[in-house]
């Protein structure tokens, strides 16, 4: 069994890049496959855990999150609704056993890491080659199983970035493509000549998907790194300044991007008056945001974001188009949901990866949040099963105990 717990994570990881279909059966099939193993009887793991004495915090203040969001059921409207997003949040419930007691001695995070990125290598070209042959050949998109408001462009770049989302959704695929970077870096840190051939490789696509929120990671994500590469006492002398200019840079970009340009800032005070603003989440964010005593004590329970702003774009006379839509924005999401209750333990769960990973993991923990922290400003990462799988998977990578030393597993060499 121990092999086959393996084996299905090493599927988990290779399918990240890829439709979550796929990835939802292989991560229930990994978890299942875990718990039959009953590594979590075995006392012998957990002399082997304890290499982090804090691992057990961010998977418990998670597991508060979760269990808060199960309490928020005994006053949701929608029990259906709730019920939905408790089957696709018991990932975060499953993964707790799994953190604290540890993963099998096959466990090799070297081997899982250029999983990752030979996945999100060979995902390019693939994605590529379809999106070529619909642009050459508009008519074989009838052909295709996957169907969708195709849109034609006589610029590819605009078709492809329109079209993308149809595959795979573009933020969590540009997601998994900056994490294989983040494992690239550090299985192959001694050979930079690689980096030239293998990163814009993985940054090529993540930009060509028309992302701003990519454009906005792969900035961010960079300062991280170059911060975490200087020296402490240049950090202090030359960090802000840095960080001023990455921040000017990436309101630079963005201005240029070609869906900003279009944006009339003058009509989102008019929103109302208007009754369908063009952009989607501003429309969702203005009635989000219209009452907010509805929420804020202790939210209007779990899985009923989507229900409560349907009420309101009715009351505004909004299109039926806008109905049923998750609210793009994590954060307003719990905060609908659970509350500033909720909303309190859902960014302290955060906050705790990188405060509680130890050093050689602090780089990967800081790149893995900004990242997340920054996606969850203009989408609902938790509301497809992408998002949590990359999260279970980066978890892992981070807190996850080191097997024994007489085991077959290498993770040393990945995280020296």
């Amino acid at each position: 069994m121990g092999r086959v717990n393996y084996a299905l994570f090493l599927a988990v990881v290779a399918l990240l890049p890829f439709p979550q279909i796929f990835l939802r059966y292989a991560c229930v099939a990994w978890i299942i496959a875990w718990f039959l193993e009953l590594r979590w009887l075995n006392t012998s793991t957990l002399r082997h855990r304890v290499t982090n004495s804090k691992i057990w915090i961010p998977f418990a203040v998670f597991g508060l999150w979760y269990g808060w969001h199960a309490v928020s059921g005994l006053w949701a409207e929608d029990h259906v609704a709730w019920g939905a997003q408790m089957e696709r949040y018991i990932t975060f419930g499953a993964l707790v056993p799994v953190g604290l007691w540890g993963v099998n001695d096959y466990y090799n995070w070297r081997q899982a890491g250029k999983t990752l990125v030979f996945s999100s290598l060979i995902s390019v070209p693939i994605y590529l080659f379809w999106m070529a042959l619909l642009y050459f050949h508009a008519d074989w998109i009838t052909l295709l199983p996957i169907k969708g408001p195709w849109t034609q462009h006589s610029n590819w770049w605009m078709f492809f970035s329109d079209n993308f989302s149809h595959f795979k959704h573009r933020l969590f695929y540009c997601s998994t493509l900056f994490m294989a970077i983040v494992a690239f870096v550090h299985i192959y840190r001694e050979k930079k000549w690689l980096w030239a051939l293998i990163i814009p490789v993985l940054f090529f696509p993540a930009l060509m998907t028309g992302s701003r929120q990519a454009l906005l990671s792969s900035i961010a994500m960079t300062l991280v790194y170059i911060l975490c590469q200087m020296p402490k006492g240049y950090r202090l002398k030359y960090g802000g300044s840095i960080i001023i200019t990455s921040i000017l840079i990436g309101v630079a970009l963005l201005a240029f991007h070609p869906r900003m340009r279009s944006f009339d800032y003058s009509e989102i005070a008019h929103m109302r008056e208007l009754s369908y603003y063009h952009d989607e989440r501003t429309n969702l964010y203005g009635c989000a945001l219209q009452h907010p005593s509805d929420y804020l004590s202790h939210g209007v329970g779990g899985g009923q974001s989507a229900h409560y702003i349907d009420n309101i774009y009715l009351e505004w006379g909004f299109t039926m188009a806008g109905l049923h839509k998750h609210v793009h924005n994590q954060y307003l999401e719990e905060l609908i949901e659970t509350g500033i209750p909720g909303l309190l333990l859902f960014l302290l769960a955060w906050l705790t990866i990188p405060l509680c990973a130890q050093k050689k993991e602090r780089q990967t923990a800081l790149l893995f949040t900004t990242l997340y922290a920054l996606n969850m400003c203009t989408d609902g990462v938790f509301t497809m099963f992408d998002g949590i799988a990359l999260w279970a998977v980066m978890m892992l990578f981070i807190f996850a105990p080191t097997p024994p030393t007489d085991s077959p597993s290498d993770r040393g060499e990945y995280r020296d």
